[in-house]
């Protein structure tokens, strides 16, 4: 009878773990927007080490993608920034993270695919980027995607743009014969690049703007993208209101101009990338 009561409790508890907004804190939510009108503290997941997108900073991340966090969210709490903490939110720990709760939300260069949407309902997109190649400045042997054929490209741990180069569709794109590269992020897929352990780095343009912007000139990119890579917003799987919410302050921030102001800041002017003039269609909640 004790035991049965103990597996009750147990239950109980669980069922309540499972209501609890994520980010911790002892007070539970439906919702994330919930938390956000409540005042609570949200925790947002972020890349740490992409150069004009999410970059650690002596005050925190700064970069694209963490300005459109604050002002999705500022827009979610009707115009009053609400309280945030950043959690670095690496590509291989984006679904653990919101599936445990140790982040309420994700901004961090999360392309949304048909695979990802069994794991994580998507805001969104927020902006649509387009995979391209990065080489090293004088490398005049890689002009295209497909001269990767028989070269060394980087695959950052649980990012699927290496597959856009070496499977066929659906998963893939260009199904060419190219040797991978094992790295735990594109940071050191840079590094590895630097050092002539790869010949070509290649995921979204913006990333890889960021990151030779940063290099001052000593990598160029392609400027062919030849996907499209739609960012959205990571929630904790069937949180359909905060998606909902989430796309309506998107759409606000693209039609008063924030969204394009926000791009201009952090890429304007680099060379061979255009950058989105429209707001993408959102891809419903679910």
């Amino acid at each position: 009878m004790h035991m049965r009561r103990t597996g009750a409790v147990l239950s109980i508890a669980a069922l309540a773990a499972g209501l609890t907004a994520c980010g911790g804190g002892s007070k539970t939510y439906a919702s994330v927007v919930d938390k956000v009108k409540d005042g609570g503290t949200i925790v947002v997941g972020t890349k740490w080490d992409q150069p004009s997108l999410g970059l650690k900073g002596p005050n925190g991340p700064e970069g694209f993608d963490v300005d459109v966090a604050k002002a999705v969210l500022k827009q979610m709490n009707g115009g009053k920034d609400p309280q945030v903490e950043w959690k670095e939110s690496a590509s291989s720990n984006r679904e653990p993270f919101l599936q445990n709760g140790t982040v309420d939300i994700i901004f961090a260069t999360y392309s949304i695919t048909e695979e990802r949407k069994g794991k994580v309902t998507f805001g969104g997109p927020y902006v649509v980027a387009h995979q391209d190649v990065m080489v090293r400045k004088d490398d005049t042997a890689i002009n295209t995607p497909q001269d990767l054929k028989g070269k060394k490209i980087c695959k950052a741990s649980g990012s699927n743009s290496y597959k856009r180069i070496t499977d066929p569709p659906p998963d893939g794109k260009l199904d060419i014969d190219a040797t991978t590269v094992d790295a735990a992020n594109y940071s050191e897929c840079v590094q590895k690049l630097t050092g002539s352990n790869l010949d070509a780095v290649t995921t979204d343009d913006l990333i890889l703007a960021g990151f030779a912007k940063q290099a001052g000139g000593n990598f160029k990119v392609l400027g062919q993208g030849f996907t499209d890579e739609k960012y959205g917003v990571g929630l904790k799987k069937g949180d359909t209101k905060t998606c909902e919410a989430v796309n309506t302050a998107v759409k606000a921030l693209w039609d008063d101009g924030t969204m394009k102001q926000l791009l201009e800041k952090w890429f304007g002017g680099i060379q061979g990338l255009k950058l989105s003039e429209e707001a993408p269609p959102a891809e419903g909640c679910s």
